[in-house]
């Protein structure tokens, strides 16, 4: 009978008590995406990751792991190194000895059966004689400079050699130089990945961004017949892609457009929904830099709130749980929450570390802006408790949203409060919004009955 007993306050007190807010670190871990991430990357995209992660986990967990990770590359002395580290050792084991001569001797073996090719291929006479046509390239290297299939190969085999070495800068070239000569559709896909992957990890946030475009290109078109080929494909696309979409500026809008599109939304809801963090922070940020085209931001952000809202049963975080609080439920003191756990999220992950400052600032002002509309006179004390800010600081912020956003409103410093003037709607529009409104009750009645 006693088990059927409702709990006291006193209990239920004693219970809150009993679990303190989470500190930052517990926050970072607990939604720590790495071991998500890592299935999706080649192995030398996951060591910048792991690099990061040395400042926040053991740092010999961090070592052990590194070495894992590249014991099986042709990395000898990084690999050595990390050898001697592990086991507190100034002396490596022979087979990492023979290892390295063998790399060396590979690697010259690979430069000699290249050297012919990558020479011609430095000729500006023989590349002025280059078309777009392949079979054409081969016949004219072939007849004039005695160019062999097994020649064009060998850039292959040596750029995927350089590249194992962590040799990027050289293998992004011989895998371009292979790329521009070979007819072999299966070879050149994997050189376009490999010369991705190369761009990347020199940081050419350009050149990545036109394989970006290459290797989507090739999924369309290769795997055209094949829907669970380009399920696979399209994850490791929007994985790699990661990398130039928070470190390159105009590839913000670019990857937004590509991962919103029908195939793309499609595969992240399918395969990979935590991808979704970091769209929502990449729109989020984008209201920074969307006054030139706010039509389009406003796009952006009705978007993200459709499919937080589609997939929120599926995946969540502090930073989609924001979407949610403020555009969902409308709950200002979720978001406000939620917004200092998503801070605490940002900068322990590898991608979004750069981006946490200013997305604070953009969310504090989309919170601004959703609490604006709905109330006609605002007190600022209680809206600068919202936004994570002090008073003063709080009016400071407020007086720079309403110069900067040009809103109709007024400060009344005595009373600490700021009067907002929402122009009337017509009444055409007052039954547009009720009708939406009804609309998307009965959605959400419906959906809640299917259950």
């Amino acid at each position: 009978m006693a088990a059927n007993v409702p709990p006291s306050a006193e209990t239920l007190l004693s219970g809150a008590a009993a679990h303190p807010p989470k500190t930052a670190e517990e926050i970072a871990n607990q939604y720590n995406l790495l071991p998500k991430l890592i299935p999706y990357l080649d192995r030398h995209l996951v060591f910048p990751l792991l690099e990061f992660s040395s400042g926040q986990d053991d740092e010999k967990e961090v070592v052990r792991a590194k070495y894992e990770l590249l014991k099986h590359t042709n990395m000898t002395d990084y690999v050595a190194n990390l050898w001697k580290e592990i086991n507190d050792s100034d002396n490596i084991p022979d087979e990492f000895v023979k290892k390295r001569e063998e790399v060396l001797a590979k690697l010259q073996q690979y430069e000699d059966e290249s050297a012919k090719i990558t020479q011609l291929l430095q000729d500006e006479s023989v590349v002025a004689n280059l078309r777009s046509d392949k079979v054409a390239n081969l016949k004219f290297l072939e007849e004039q400079h005695g160019v062999t299939v097994e020649m064009v190969n060998s850039l292959y085999d040596y750029g995927r050699f350089q590249y194992s070495c962590g040799s990027y800068g050289n293998a992004a070239e011989l895998l371009y130089q292979f790329r521009v000569l070979s007819t072999d559709n299966d070879k050149v896909a994997s050189a376009t990945w490999g010369k991705f992957a190369s761009e990347i990890l020199t940081t050419s946030w350009e050149a990545a961004m036109e394989e970006v475009q290459k290797v989507k290109d090739s999924i369309e078109t290769r795997l055209f017949n094949n829907p669970l080929g380009q399920l696979q494909n399209r994850s490791w696309l929007i994985h790699w892609s990661l990398f130039p979409f928070f470190n390159h500026d105009p590839a913000r809008d670019v990857l937004i457009d590509l991962f919103f599109s029908p195939a793309y939304i499609n595969t992240i809801q399918t395969n990979c929904p935590w991808i979704l963090r970091y769209l929502a922070a990449a729109v989020i940020t984008n209201r920074n830099r969307a006054h030139k085209s706010s039509s389009v931001y406003q796009k952006q952000l009705k978007d993200l709130i459709r499919v937080v809202r589609q997939e929120g049963y599926e995946y969540n975080d502090p930073i989609t749980d924001f979407v949610k609080a403020l555009y969902v439920d409308f709950d200002f003191e979720e978001a406000q929450k939620k917004l200092g756990e998503a801070e605490d999220v940002l900068r322990s992950d590898f991608f979004l570390v750069s981006t946490a400052d200013a997305f604070v600032e953009a969310a504090r002002h989309l919170i601004s802006e959703s609490y604006c509309k709905i109330h006609q006179r605002i007190d600022i004390k209680d809206l600068s408790t919202r936004l994570g800010l002090n008073q003063d600081e709080g009016e400071k912020w407020i007086v720079n949203l309403i110069r900067d956003t040009r809103v109709d409103a007024k400060i009344d410093y005595k009373e600490g409060t700021v009067i907002m003037n929402h122009p009337p709607q017509s009444v055409y529009q007052q039954v547009i919004e009720k009708t939406k409104g009804a609309f998307f009750r009965t959605q959400v009645l419906s959906a809640a009955v299917a259950k």
